[in-house]
Parts: structure tokens; C-alpha cells; sequence
């Protein structure tokens, strides 16, 4: 039994799939296979479940997961024990992040943080928030950049980068441009558009709907923030956004506050606790790329191309 055998089994029960698996310990996707068949020939039993879409685990694929990822970082503790001596920091970090959200202080952080740790690997996942944080408390991830509501996850540390409230966002000729005052039962006579379930500026809307009792249908979804403004600007819709996108394609789109709908979607870099040396400097760096206070509501952000997915 090898150590890369069980790197390799965790990282197919994690992303459900051997291709995803494969491209994230950056091998074939029939090395992969072949070191989890030799596993579990080493062990007398079947762990992945290769019968349906996704790979599952078997009864033995789950009784063997715990201990799979104890011995792991067992063998993770050993190396930085050995390194702190030799005064060396190694290893491998994930960062996660939602999708298309350019932040520059995080692309800043992570490269001062090469420049001093060069031997450390970064991998760098988008996925949906609630998904990284899932990553989060399983230990896929490190540090993730991820969008809540209302406040930040409960359980973990975190910074707060973005608090902005959703906002309607229109052409000049859309006809809730021209109201004084824009409701949530307004927008629930409209064609809408928004991110899906799962980001911060969709269960911010979803919230406020919820909480005033209103029904607001979402007819067209995307996962970037500038393609639900484009798809609003080509007059497919009203966008639900936050003001900083919405002011990033002004002249096009024009934003109104929509009352009632005053929970904040959040952006924010979130962590677990951790002994990892590795994780902790690059941490040290994002504190200080982040340091100026987040953004106010309905202040255009630092980068115009950030929301908070």
C-alpha cells in the first residue's frame, strides 16, 4: 500500500469522478484507476462504486475514507515536522474560488507568496460557494473565495472583502427604469435574471423574498456575473446583481435599490483552522493585499469585475 494509492482513492471519493480526480492530482485518468484497482486488491475489496454516473463509494469505500485521509495527513505532519527543522516550506495549498471573479489583492497574495514559498504547489478550483465550503470542511481546500449571505459561514474564519446588497439592474428603456421606487412585488412581474442557488447575491435575493413573501421567478441564470449584465443589457431580462457589477457596465445598465431586499451578499475569504505552515503564510499575505476596509454598500468595488458570487 502506497501513499499516492491513497492520495488518489481520496481524490476520487471527493470529486465523485475519476476525470475530475485525475486532473486534480495531475495524472492520467487511467493512472488513477489503476493505482485505486491495485488498492483495493491490497485491501480484498471493492471501494469505488463504478456501476452508475458518478463514482460512489462502497460500504468498504466509506469505512476506508477516515482512515485514508488520517494517514495522509499523517504523512503531510511528518514532512513539515522535517522541514520546519531544515527551516523549509512545502507542500501543496488549494485555494478555491468562485467562478469568473477576478480579485486582484487574491492574485496579488498568491503570487508574493510564490516568490517567498516556491516550493510549495498551488492549485487554484473554481467551483460554486456552497460547493468550496463543502471542500472546506473536508480538507479539499484551503483557503476558499466565496459568496454568502447575510454574514459570513458560521464555523470558520473568514475576512469579509465585499457587503453589498442586490440591486435591480436594467437597460435606460427597461420599464422599471423609470419608477422612483422599485419593490420586490415589481420585479415579481418581470422576466429576471440572476446567478443560480448557491452564490451569495441569489440567497440574498432569495431571502428577501422569502421574508417578504413575495414570489420572484428566475427565468435565465448564468455563473458569471458579467454575462447575467450582458444578457440583461441584449433585453432578456431584469438582472438582480450587486451595484459594483451593475456600475461596471454603465451606460448600458442603470441600477435601482429594490426595497425590502436589504440583506447583504458577501464576498469573503474563508478559512478553517489549520497547523499548516504553508496555509498560514499565504494567509499572512491575503491579510495584507486585503487590508483596505471592504466595500460599502453600493460603492462601485476596488475591481470592478468583483461580486460577490
Amino acid at each position: 500500500m502506497e501513499l499516492r494509492q491513497l492520495e488518489y482513492f481520496v481524490a476520487v471519493a471527493e470529486e465523485a469522478n475519476f476525470t475530475r480526480a485525475a486532473e486534480r492530482v495531475h495524472i492520467s485518468q487511467s493512472g488513477v484507476s489503476a493505482q485505486v484497482k491495485q488498492l483495493e486488491r491490497e485491501l480484498g475489496a471493492v471501494l469505488i462504486d463504478r456501476s452508475g454516473r458518478t463514482a460512489g463509494l462502497t460500504a468498504a469505500g466509506r469505512a476506508a475514507l477516515g482512515h485514508a485521509r488520517a494517514a495522509l495527513a499523517s504523512a503531510e505532519s511528518l514532512r513539515r515536522a522535517v522541514d520546519e527543522v531544515k527551516g523549509l516550506i512545502r507542500g501543496r495549498i488549494v485555494v478555491g474560488t468562485v467562478p469568473a471573479c477576478p480579485v486582484t489583492p487574491l492574485f496579488d497574495a498568491l503570487s508574493g507568496f510564490h516568490r517567498d514559498h516556491p516550493e510549495v504547489e498551488i492549485t487554484l478550483v473554481e467551483d460554486a460557494s456552497d460547493r468550496l465550503l463543502d471542500r472546506l470542511g473536508t480538507g479539499a481546500a484551503d483557503p476558499v473565495l466565496t459568496g454568502c449571505a447575510g454574514g459570513p459561514p458560521a464555523g470558520h474564519h473568514s475576512h469579509t472583502i465585499i457587503s453589498e446588497p442586490p440591486v435591480l439592474a436594467v437597460p435606460q428603456d427597461h420599464p422599471l427604469a423609470g419608477l422612483p421606487r422599485v419593490t420586490l412585488a415589481d420585479l415579481a412581474e418581470h422576466r429576471l435574471i440572476c446567478m443560480p442557488r448557491g452564490t451569495g447575491v441569489r440567497t440574498a435575493f432569495d431571502e428577501a423574498c422569502a421574508r417578504a413573501g413575495v414570489r420572484c421567478t428566475v427565468e435565465l441564470q448564468a455563473s458569471a456575473p458579467s454575462a447575467v449584465a450582458d444578457l440583461a443589457i441584449r433585453g432578456l431580462g431584469a438582472a438582480v446583481l450587486t451595484p459594483s457589477i451593475a456600475d461596471s457596465h454603465a451606460p448600458w445598465l442603470t441600477w435601482r435599490r429594490i426595497e425590502g431586499a436589504d440583506i447583504p451578499a458577501l464576498l469573503c475569504l474563508v478559512w478553517a483552522g489549520t497547523d499548516n505552515p504553508a496555509v498560514e503564510r499565504l494567509l499572512d499575505h491575503c491579510r495584507r493585499t486585503f487590508a483596505e476596509p471592504p466595500a460599502e454598500s453600493a460603492t462601485p468595488a476596488a475591481d470592478a469585475g468583483v461580486t460577490a458570487g
